[in-house]
């Protein structure tokens, strides 16, 4: 008869040297067109949120806007309206937008700068053409979805004129947020998240990415190969968790935006330019913004207020 023993297992049991590696994960790329819409003067196109897949981490929105040829007074003008519960990331290619809200910031943007603006509570902002620039405008308006922690805190703003560029195989990544490549953003975090527009020369690259995190890819200029799958401007390009390395390849080169995280764990409604739990989170808000309530301030625009479309 034996008898059962348990134990720690040793190196004598199963030595390092005999183990057998894991298969390598098959890789897939599931792979969305966006639907067009048009904000402001500006046709963009949606790569995030949609049907089936609503969030990658907690990046919850995604829209790729132009490339539009626009004026000093004519293009990407938004009027003074109200978020809660998310945080705005805005990233643009070309051209030059100019940032108020309702703590007071005003601020010029250009290309390889970023703006973040936390909505907590609530808060207010606009967009506008910075009246100086004609030209070709491009860039992609993020919105990311904060936890129960955060999401009923203070409202707040940063502008990050540099930000740290990292070398990848074949090509160059700068980092928005979180870390990638050794090279870390300071911008505000509320979950783990990673976002860097990468630039890849002619032929293969792999880039080192994190295990636990899902990730997306949006193109904005060339084609990306994600295994067998092809990735082209007005698609989003999906990678499950798994992996820690992810390879790409572009027969002329790419621009893209990688966006990652941890899945997020809750989850979110979305309605207008609200991320919340409810509906009756919703219908408040809503109500408040009709009504002129103190939770969401004001700003210096001359741009007409936006009203909230009828009730849910």
């Amino acid at each position: 008869m034996m008898r059962g023993v348990s134990g720690p297992v040793t190196s004598a049991d199963a030595p390092p040297e005999q183990r057998t590696p894991d298969p390598p994960l098959p890789l897939a790329a599931e792979v969305f067109d966006d639907r067009e819409a048009k904000v402001g003067e500006i046709t963009v196109r949606r790569a995030l949120p949609r049907r089936g897949r609503r969030t990658v981490g907690a990046w919850c929105f995604a829209d790729h806007m132009g490339p539009e040829e626009v004026s000093e007074t004519g293009g990407l003008d938004i009027g003074p309206h109200p978020h809660i519960g998310l945080h705005t990331v805005t990233w643009l290619v070309d051209g030059a937008l100019v940032h108020r809200d309702s703590l007071g910031s005003e601020q010029l943007i250009r290309p390889g700068q970023l703006n973040l603006m936390t909505a907590g509570r609530g808060v207010v902002h606009a967009e506008e053409m910075s009246r100086t620039y004609r030209g070709t405008l491009q860039g992609v308006q993020l919105w990311v979805a904060q936890p129960t922690e955060t999401r009923d805190g203070d409202a707040a703003f940063e502008h990050h004129a540099e930000l740290p560029a990292a070398e990848l195989d074949n090509g160059a990544a700068i980092v928005l947020i979180g870390s990638l490549a050794g090279a870390t953003s300071t911008a505000r975090a509320d979950t783990e998240l990673v976002g860097a527009e990468l630039t890849l020369r002619r032929g293969g690259s792999i880039v080192p990415i994190r295990k636990d995190f899902e990730h997306a890819l949006v193109v904005i200029d060339g084609e990306v190969a994600v295994g067998e799958s092809a990735v082209r401007p007005g698609q989003l390009g999906y990678v499950g968790p798994g992996r820690d390395e992810l390879p790409l390849a572009s027969a002329d080169g790419a621009r893209l935006l990688l966006l990652g995280g941890v899945p997020f764990p809750e989850p979110i409604l979305m309605w207008w330019n609200f991320v919340a739990r409810s509906r009756e989170e919703i219908a408040l808000a809503r109500t408040q913004w009709a009504t002129g309530d103190e939770r969401f301030g004001a700003v210096a625009s001359g741009l007409a207020r936006i009203p909230a479309p009828p009730a849910l």
